[in-house]
């Protein structure tokens, strides 16, 4: 078929029963995080988080960064797929939210794999550059503010090795990234990056119509 099927409340109810493979630990951290204020809207799906995990697998991935911990759903996600010596470097402006998904992460048996990081992210960014040199991760996933994002996008292509894939969530931003009227810093960040993911020659490219947009870059 040549058509986008629309996804309504009935289908996506199905979809989770037929792929959805969750457990107690990942419920528990998602219904936390959603008692927190925007919780819900800021963390990511349940099948995101799933999918995040497979792509690891796909890859081959040892060496994982992601740019917005939040509550560290999609941290634990990623940090149970890695395969033993993996590791994953996730990064946040403050420790307050980080420190709700610590304890998941410790009970998940994976916190030993996990290095958060406390600041700016163009700081960490270029930290981890000067430190570990172009090249150093697998995959980078980006899920943090939004007005950065092109920033973000240059700098893990700086950090992610050739073959190495960068994730991006939010790449719709709420049906805003159409919509002339949206004129704020975060619409205008999501937006400038995806008008340049699509004629940057230096990745392969797919922007998946899942959950709020995800984009795939695959550097050459």
């Amino acid at each position: 078929m040549a058509h986008q099927t629309e996804a309504g409340a009935q289908l996506l109810d199905y979809v989770r029963q037929v792929s959805l493979r969750d457990d107690d630990l990942l419920r528990e951290l998602r219904e936390a995080t959603a008692e927190l204020p925007a919780g819900t809207a800021m963390q990511v799906m349940a099948e995101e988080g799933q999918l995040l995990a497979l792509l690891i697998g796909l890859i081959g991935a040892q060496n994982v960064l992601e740019i917005g911990t939040f509550t560290g759903y999609s941290t634990l996600c990623m940090a149970r797929a890695l395969p033993p010596g993996g590791q994953l470097v996730t990064c946040d402006i403050e420790g307050r939210w980080p420190a709700i998904g610590a304890d998941y992460w410790k009970r998940a048996g994976v916190g030993d794999r996990i290095e958060l990081r406390i600041g700016a992210a163009a700081d960490t960014l270029a930290g981890l550059l000067a430190e570990r040199g172009p090249g150093s991760f697998d995959l980078v996933f980006i899920d943090a503010d939004k007005a950065n994002y092109p920033h973000y996008y240059q700098a893990s292509l700086e950090l992610v090795r050739s073959g190495g894939l960068i994730v991006v969530d939010n790449t719709l931003f709420f049906g805003r990234v159409a919509d002339p009227a949206a004129q704020d810093a975060d619409t205008l960040g999501v937006r400038a990056l995806n008008s340049a993911l699509r004629d940057d020659p230096r990745v392969e490219l797919s922007l998946l119509v899942m959950a709020d947009g995800i984009t795939l870059a695959r550097k050459l």
